[in-house]
């Protein structure tokens, strides 16, 4: 293994992941929140059916980036195998990351363009989507096939503890409180940040982009493209030979399984990372600095657990991962379905009470650490199903099957929000996905499956 082109790859996962902590997990959604849930308020709504319209309005808005991020990724897959390149789409979506994540900053607190906020956010989402595509593709020819789910894990991990530094961070020296207009470290936002106009909390997005363009630096300058011919684009080529692939699903019970399988799993679960700042600061009325250390704790227990996760997938192998962070993450969205600040799973509680506080910082700790898990295995289980030379083409296919119904978790939270003016119900279909994907789970072969 050449140690120095798996560190330059594990520093992809160190430079995107704050888009998933700040942006879409712990700060940036819980400032929405604020600022969505206010401005339906000043329009005449209720706070329950504020809170509802936010969470509504980012549900639909996360299910079109579902939508667009399913009908390009395995056509992009099937073009960098088909020229050999795969490197160029990285920097390009790369692209897209830094330009939407910058755009956070100008949702204002007092006339705020949610709009505007939902297209950027969407932009970066799809930047970073992609170019994980392409980063997960080289991962076959990094290391030996009984390695893969180590240097996977290990990846993710390594990425974790990006995500707690860079939010660390951000709490101390940016995001302020909405009441005293300071920091965690007890100080105003530094660099002159208005705290009033909350320029703290919004520098998260310019924060995020600038992380990501210094911490590529080692992946720039260590990761070179997998060995093979570098061929024109023929275009022609390129879709009939993920035509191949798709007509030869039918004959691979195991691949086609496993992809819908974790199309259930992953989308559940990003809805999980991508309602949980919402749920927060609407539901149990948290601000946005004490989501912030609810997220310090799930990225720490996310590195911890995706580094263990990696030695077992490497002992045991992906399967037995998978089954069991599928069933604590259940179980937490049976938590948040039956939770609120007056009652948990039916059982009254006494006005102030920090229960629901404490099970939520519970249930963070569990989300990070079993999603970290599950997608490091989920990486090592697809990468038993497919080949370093037709590697991007599969992990195109593979995020289709997470995307496809990419929109199906939001638009789904959405609608059932929309439908029992209850965010808490608005989670059930969660429950339902990943019970799906368990049942899936029971056609899919460990080993993988050679194509026909």
């Amino acid at each position: 293994m050449e140690r120095r082109r798996i560190w330059g790859w594990w520093f992809f996962d160190w430079a995107s992941q704050p888009f998933a902590t700040l942006l879409m997990t712990f700060i940036f959604p819980v400032y929405y929140a604020e600022v969505a849930r206010a401005h339906f308020i000043a329009q005449g709504m209720t706070a329950e059916a504020a809170g509802a319209a936010a969470q509504s309005l980012w549900g639909y808005g996360l299910g079109l980036c579902g939508v667009i991020i399913a009908t390009l990724a395995p056509v992009l897959g099937a073009i960098a195998d088909n020229t050999g390149r795969r490197l160029v789409w990285v920097w390009v979506f790369s692209g897209f990351y830094m330009a939407g994540s910058w755009g956070l900053w100008f949702l204002m607190p007092g006339q705020p363009d949610l709009h505007l906020a939902i297209v950027s956010f969407g932009i970066g989402l799809i930047g970073m989507e992609f170019a994980t595509i392409f980063t997960n593709a080289l991962l076959p020819g990094l290391a030996p096939a009984g390695e893969i789910g180590r240097v996977s894990g290990s990846g993710f991990a390594f990425g974790y503890l990006g995500g707690v530094v860079s939010l660390a961070l951000v709490l101390l020296f940016l995001a302020e409180n909405a009441q005293t207009g300071r920091t965690l470290l007890g100080v105003p936002p530094v660099l002159g940040l208005d705290p009033g106009l909350r320029e703290g909390t919004r520098a998260a997005g310019p924060f995020t982009a600038l992380w990501y363009l210094v911490f590529m630096i080692p992946f720039a300058l260590w990761v070179r493209e997998t060995p093979g011919p570098r061929r024109r684009l023929r275009l022609g080529a390129a879709m009939n030979d993920l035509g191949r692939l798709l007509s030869s699903l039918p004959r691979r019970p195991s691949l086609s399984a496993w992809l819908a399988s974790s199309m259930f799993s992953r989308d559940a679960l990003n809805a999980l990372y991508a309602f949980g700042g919402v749920y927060a600061g609407t539901v149990l009325g948290w601000p946005v600095f004490l989501a912030g250390v609810f997220g310090v704790v799930s990225a720490v227990s996310a590195a911890v657990i995706s580094w263990i996760g990696g030695r077992a997938d490497r002992r045991w192998g992906p399967r037995p991962v998978i089954v069991v962070c599928t069933l604590v993450l259940t179980g937490v969205c049976v938590l948040l379905t039956g939770m609120d600040r007056a009652q948990v799973l039916g059982l009254p509680l006494a006005e102030g009470a920090r229960l629901p506080d404490a099970l939520f910082f519970l249930c963070g700790a569990l989300i990070g650490g079993a999603g970290g898990a599950l997608q490091s295995a989920s990486r090592t289980m697809m990468v038993r199903h497919t080949t370093p030379e037709r590697a991007t083409e599969a992990f195109g296919l593979y995020a289709l099957s997470g995307k496809a119904t990419a929109f199906l978790a939001p638009l789904l939270v959405a609608l059932v929000t929309d439908l029992t003016g209850s965010q808490r119900l608005g989670i059930s279909p969660l429950i339902v996905m990943f019970l799906l994907a368990l049942l899936l789970l029971g056609w899919v072969k460990t080993e993988g499956e050679p194509e026909q």
